[in-house]
């Protein structure tokens, strides 16, 4: 049964390569920040792997703690590597009277019920064993009121109406002990990035000097905050992408008009639907009642082959619904059906394996009430993105000009094959509700890796029969001279 498991999994692995490998461009072995896709979560709401450090823990209250670890994120890594994701988000870290991290008591303590610093220090490594890189959260204000700084004198800070703490953003010393802390936390973990957030009242002059401080402390980090920012983070969030994002998606036969903003902008910040500080994108779904299984599928197409890097909220392939935490938040299921995520993985595989999806020129070709078809294009290939959020079939002629001669076009995710017609067109035609992947292949007939592919399943199911066949014959023999 295992062998026969194997024999499929061989093929199915060889055919998939063959598909890709006659154009796609292989990753960078040194890749920079927009070759990523970044998988958030919260250490705390992903996957308990440690009791022991289960104190007070209630799943059955949303506020509590819920007893994840880090012990358990090592344990369910190959759930993120299964999704091709370059890099994990932790969120915060630091010893917290929140679940979620947001109310710090330390900046150089880790949470208790995350676990201790050798276990972040295996997780860290594990993961650079995987060949991903691992970032976490500095929060720089809204910390708890008994934040081991504001013991004493030292620094000055103010009161927060919700019970929170706010440094001076003017205080020198403050800003001092903040990059000293940022720049310690950051390389005692060898992460390779921090995310800076709660940035209310710090000015740019101050953010820069912060995020210099961070770079100089090692080659290749990154830093990025999850708040709109004039400061010179290598990555931030827009609000206008987003929200056009989310209006596009949320339902079939939207006005998607505001999907232009792709095209008057050179987009190069972070791609999301979603953040786990607002209310989820499955929420808007549901309040539509729309199915939020096809609106995703349709959604994750645009999030990997837009311009921009993707970043995607833990629970979304499982379509964790959520209005505010904790509702937002809830423990994660690994018993749900995960059938989302074989999608996620296959264009993250696409994007991993073509720096044209991650970095090429963008045209939107067409974009009307929901069905869009789009291109990334470099010198070296062509990729047209088709998405037909409409409750209807939807068709639209591309000129061979933007394909280029002797081309076809290739689906990747459903096989769909599109050939120039006489007329000197591509005409593409999608049913409702479905988005396609093509890849611009030479139109020469044999496909030489497709060939090769094949024969080698062929030669490896003849030797399995062989096997089978063989043993078959051993037995009976065998059970003859008994």
């Amino acid at each position: 049964m295992i062998g026969k498991r194997l024999i499929g999994l061989t093929a199915i692995f060889l055919l998939f390569i063959s598909a890709i490998m006659p154009t796609v461009a292989t990753a960078k072995a040194e890749r920079g920040i927009m070759d990523e896709s970044i998988y958030d979560l919260l250490v705390d709401r992903f996957n308990n792997g440690e009791r022991t450090n289960d104190i007070d823990v209630d799943t059955y209250t949303g506020n509590a703690f819920h007893g994840g670890d880090f012990l358990g994120i090592q344990g369910r890594l190959q759930h993120i590597i299964d999704m091709g994701f370059t890099m994990i988000s932790l969120g915060s870290v630091f010893k917290t009277e929140t679940y979620d991290g947001s109310s710090v008591l330390s900046y150089t303590e880790l949470e208790p019920h995350f676990g201790t610093d050798e276990e972040l220090n295996a997780l860290v490594k594990e993961i650079h064993e995987k060949k991903m890189k691992v970032i976490a959260d500095f929060p720089l204000g809204k910390v708890s009121a008994d934040h081991e700084w504001t013991k004493g004198q030292t620094y000055k800070f103010t009161h927060s109406a919700d019970g929170t703490v706010d440094w001076d953003p003017t205080d020198t010393n403050m800003q001092d002990a903040l990059i000293q802390a940022a720049v310690d936390f950051f390389t005692a973990y060898n992460l390779d990035g921090l995310r800076l957030t709660k940035l209310e009242g710090f000015d740019d002059a101050f953010l820069n000097e912060m995020i210099d401080a961070i770079h100089n402390a090692k080659d290749g980090a990154y830093v990025l905050t999850n708040e709109e920012s004039g400061a010179s983070f290598d990555l931030k969030p827009g609000d206008a992408t987003i929200q056009s994002l989310r209006q596009s998606f949320v339902r079939f036969d939207p006005d998607s008009s505001p999907m232009d903003i792709f095209k008057e902008n050179e987009q190069s910040g972070l791609l999301q639907f979603d953040d786990l500080t607002g209310p989820r994108f499955t929420y808007d779904m549901v309040e539509a009642r729309m199915f939020p299984p096809t609106r995703w599928k349709v959604a994750a197409t645009t999030l990997f082959t837009l311009p921009g890097v993707p970043l995607m909220t833990y629970g979304t392939e499982i379509a964790v619904n959520g209005k505010e935490a904790p509702e937002s938040h809830p423990l994660f299921n690994f018993k749900t059906d995960m059938e989302f995520k074989d999608l996620i993985g296959n264009l993250n595989l696409l994007r991993n394996e073509s720096e044209t999806l991650r970095t090429g020129d963008f045209e939107m070709l067409h974009n009307e009430d929901g069905f869009l078809i789009y291109t990334r294009t470099s010198e070296d290939e062509t990729w047209v993105i088709a998405v037909n959020n409409t409750s209807k079939t939807s068709d639209f002629a591309i000129p061979a000009e933007k394909i280029g001669e002797n081309k076809k076009l290739r689906g990747l995710l459903d096989g769909d094959l599109i050939r120039e017609s006489d007329d000197g067109l591509f005409r593409v035609v999608l049913d409702r509700e479905i988005a396609e992947v093509y890849i611009a292949d030479d139109d020469k007939g044999f496909n030489t890796p497709y060939l090769i592919a094949s024969i080698l399943v062929y030669v490896i199911f003849l030797g399995f029969l062989f096997l089978v066949i063989k043993k078959g014959r051993d037995r009976r023999r065998t059970e003859n001279e008994i």
